[in-house]
C-alpha cells in the first residue's frame, strides 16, 4: 500500500480522503480499509517524502476526513457531479463561440514580450493582465493612453528600458467583454452574505482586503503565513459591485480551502498546491458556481473556464468530493457566523 501512496504523490492529482480510500478499495481490495488510517499515519511522517506531501496526508488525519471516509461520509452527491458536468459542458460550448475566438485573438497579440519582462511587470503591478507599449496599443488594438497614464518599466533590446502600460491605462476600441466581465455576478442580493463571509474568513485567519486591481483581475489569494496574524490573504477589486465581490471572494476562498496554496499549521484545509492550474481553476470556479447558483446569483463561470476546458470531461486532478465539501462550507460561512476553528494543540516537549 505504501507504493500506492508514493505513486499517488508522483502525480499532480490530490484526491480527498474518500476518493483515496475508494481508489485503494478498487485497486487493492476490501482489506485496504482495515489499515487505511495506519498507513496514512505512516506516510504522513515518512522521511523520504517532501514536507508538503507529508502535510497533505497529515491534514487528512487532523481534520477527521480519513475517519469520515471510513464511515462512508463526505462523498459528493449526484447533484454536485451533475452541476460540474453541466458547467464544463457550457464552458466547452463557449469555446466555439465568436466571443471566445475574439478573446483568444486579443490575448494572442501579447506574445512579443519576454518572460523576464512579464515577471518585471508582475512585480510592479501584480494584478496586471495585459500590457503593451503606447505604440502597440494603438497599432494593434486602436487604444490610446489615458491622461496621466502610469507606465511600467521593462527591458528592451538596444535600449536600457522601455515603457509599457496596462489595459486599464488605455481607452479606445472595445476589448472582448469576457476580459472585463468575468468577475461579474448579478441577481437577488443580501449584503449580509458578504459581511458573513468576510467575518468567517477572518475567523479562519484569512485576511480580506478591497483594493483597486487591474481591469482584467477581479481578485487574488496569496499565502502569507504569520504576517499580521493572517494565514492567507485575499484581495478583491474594490470597483466591483457587492454581488460581484461576493462571487469573486467565493472563488478565492475556494482556492484556499481546497488547499491550492498549501495547508496551514493547524490543518484547517488540505495541502494540494501542486494540483495543475487547470484543475485548480475548475475546482475553484465550480465551488463559486454551485454556491452562487444556490443563492440565486448568475455569473460568467462558463466563459471564465472556457480557457481551461478542452472538452466536456472532468480532468483527473479535479476532486469532486472536495468541491462538494468546500461548496457546503462556504455556503454556511455566507449564511451565518460560525465558531472559529480550533487551533492544533502544541506538540508535547520531548523529555530529556
Amino acid at each position: 500500500m505504501l507504493r500506492f501512496f508514493q505513486a499517488l504523490i508522483a502525480r499532480s492529482a490530490r484526491p480527498s480522503a474518500g476518493e483515496l480510500l475508494r481508489a485503494l478499495l478498487r485497486d487493492i481490495g476490501p482489506e485496504a480499509s482495515d489499515y487505511f488510517v495506519c498507513v496514512l499515519a505512516m506516510v504522513a511522517d515518512h522521511p523520504d517524502l517532501r514536507r508538503e506531501d507529508r502535510s497533505y496526508f497529515r491534514a487528512m488525519l487532523s481534520d477527521g476526513s480519513a475517519a469520515a471516509a471510513l464511515r462512508g461520509a463526505g462523498k459528493a452527491d449526484d447533484e454536485t457531479v451533475s452541476s460540474i458536468d453541466t458547467l464544463l459542458r457550457q464552458s466547452a460550448l463557449y469555446r466555439s463561440s465568436a466571443a471566445f475566438k475574439d478573446m483568444v485573438a486579443f490575448m494572442g497579440r501579447f506574445r512579443d514580450y519576454a518572460p523576464y519582462n512579464v515577471m518585471l511587470v508582475r512585480l510592479q503591478n501584480p494584478s496586471c493582465g495585459f500590457f503593451a507599449t503606447a505604440n502597440d496599443w494603438w497599432k494593434r488594438h486602436e487604444r490610446r493612453l489615458v491622461d496621466d497614464a502610469k507606465p511600467m518599466l521593462v527591458l528592451a533590446p538596444m535600449h536600457p528600458v522601455m515603457l509599457v502600460y496596462a489595459l486599464d491605462q488605455t481607452v479606445g476600441k472595445a476589448v472582448p467583454e469576457h476580459l472585463l466581465a468575468f468577475g461579474h455576478f448579478e441577481g437577488a442580493w443580501k449584503p449580509k452574505w458578504l459581511e458573513n463571509l468576510i467575518e468567517n474568513a477572518k475567523r479562519h485567519r484569512i485576511g480580506v482586503a478591497f483594493k483597486e486591481l487591474s481591469s482584467t483581475h477581479a481578485g487574488r489569494a496569496t499565502n502569507d503565513p504569520g504576517v499580521d496574524g493572517w494565514k492567507m490573504r485575499i484581495t478583491i477589486h474594490d470597483n466591483l459591485d457587492e454581488p460581484s465581490q461576493f462571487g469573486v471572494l467565493m472563488h478565492e476562498m475556494a482556492h484556499v480551502l481546497l488547499g491550492h496554496l498549501g495547508t496551514d499549521y493547524d490543518h484547517w484545509w488540505p495541502g494540494r498546491f501542486n494540483v495543475d492550474t487547470t484543475s485548480q481553476e475548475i475546482e475553484a470556479e465550480a465551488v463559486a458556481h454551485i454556491v452562487t447558483e444556490r443563492f440565486g446569483l448568475k455569473g460568467s463561470s462558463a466563459a471564465y473556464l472556457s480557457g481551461y476546458v478542452a472538452d466536456t470531461g472532468i480532468p483527473q486532478g479535479v476532486s469532486i468530493d472536495l468541491i462538494a465539501k468546500v461548496a457546503g462550507e462556504i455556503e454556511r460561512m455566507a449564511k451565518g457566523l460560525l465558531p472559529a476553528p480550533k487551533p492544533r494543540p502544541p506538540k508535547p516537549e520531548k523529555k530529556k
